[in-house]
């Protein structure tokens, strides 16, 4: 319990973290809220069409007569959900490759490799967009999406596990586990993967970033997530099919472009400032003891 809170005391050193951290508390707490919507996030002309922010609607209500404010949180929590999904499953699988392609070398390693760097140089892009018009009714449901997403985003972070197996597999701690008769699995699990989880952390916040546009870009081109299902991306791209400018209704459009910019900072110093933490080189230099 020391040394979290001594973790903790250092981090939130960096005011990059404290905002970071307290963007995405505020931003999941909305999500939470969500619960509590007096609204159903998918029914139109609850409320009023076309009402400018005020104490009853906070951020105004759209075209559809849906409380901008609610659909928010629901988007936010679909969102994440989405993002979490695709970061969780893609760094399962590039925490197994990458290990298993360190720390085996040979054959093993060669395929891996390949099939690593074939995924990499995919047009990911392009194929997301065919594999969700022919899986329009698969690709609707949020953890199917970020199951498609998470299978084109471990290529590069294996890559970024396997030269940290290849160098430690050569460090006198592994020599030794194997000499003394260690079991493989022990080694992974007692030696390799203390070293390799800092990696994981800081990628699954990178990823979820990554997966976060994806589905802003997916939604924004008609794909992927049912398009009454409130998310950020399906947010954005129902207020521009609308019209949301030329109807003056500019809290619509700008609450999901707003919100997406505040996350994707959010989490890019998330990730920056704990990197940073986690790597005694880059914290000296930002607090001027290396030059």
């Amino acid at each position: 319990m020391g040394k979290i809170k001594a973790i903790f005391y250092d981090l939130f050193k960096d005011y990059r973290f404290i905002i970071a951290f307290i963007v995405v508390l505020l931003l999941t707490f909305l999500a939470i809220l969500s619960i509590f919507s007096p609204y159903h996030p998918q029914r139109m002309y609850q409320v009023t069409r076309g009402l400018s922010p005020s104490l009853q609607h906070p951020l105004g209500t759209n075209w559809l007569g849906q409380d901008v404010f609610w659909q928010l949180t629901f988007a936010i929590k679909n969102s994440l959900i989405i993002a979490i999904v695709a970061a969780f499953f893609s760094r399962i699988i590039a925490v197994v490759v990458g290990i298993v392609s360190g720390y085996k070398g040979g054959t093993t390693d060669r395929v891996l490799t390949t099939i690593g760097d074939t995924t990499m140089v995919l047009p990911f892009l392009i194929i997301l967009i065919i594999i969700s018009m022919i899986l329009k009714d698969w690709t609707k449901h949020l953890s199917n999406l970020g199951l498609l997403l998470a299978f084109f985003s471990w290529a590069w972070d294996a890559r970024v596990i396997r030269s940290q197996v290849l160098s430690l597999r050569e460090r006198e701690f592994i020599l030794v586990s194997v000499l003394s008769g260690m079991s493989t699995f022990k080694i992974v699990r007692k030696q390799l993967l203390p070293h390799v989880l800092p990696i994981v952390f800081t990628t699954f916040i990178n990823n979820m970033s990554w997966a976060i546009g994806m589905e802003i870009t997916l939604a924004y081109l008609g794909l992927g997530i049912d398009p009454t299902v409130p998310t950020i991306g399906t947010m954005l791209q129902t207020a521009i099919y609308r019209q949301a400018l030329f109807l003056g209704l500019w809290w619509w459009l700008a609450t999901p472009i707003v919100t997406a910019i505040l996350l994707f900072v959010a989490l890019y110093w998330l990730s920056v400032s704990i990197s940073e933490y986690l790597d005694p080189r880059a914290r000296f230099q930002r607090i001027g003891l290396r030059k």
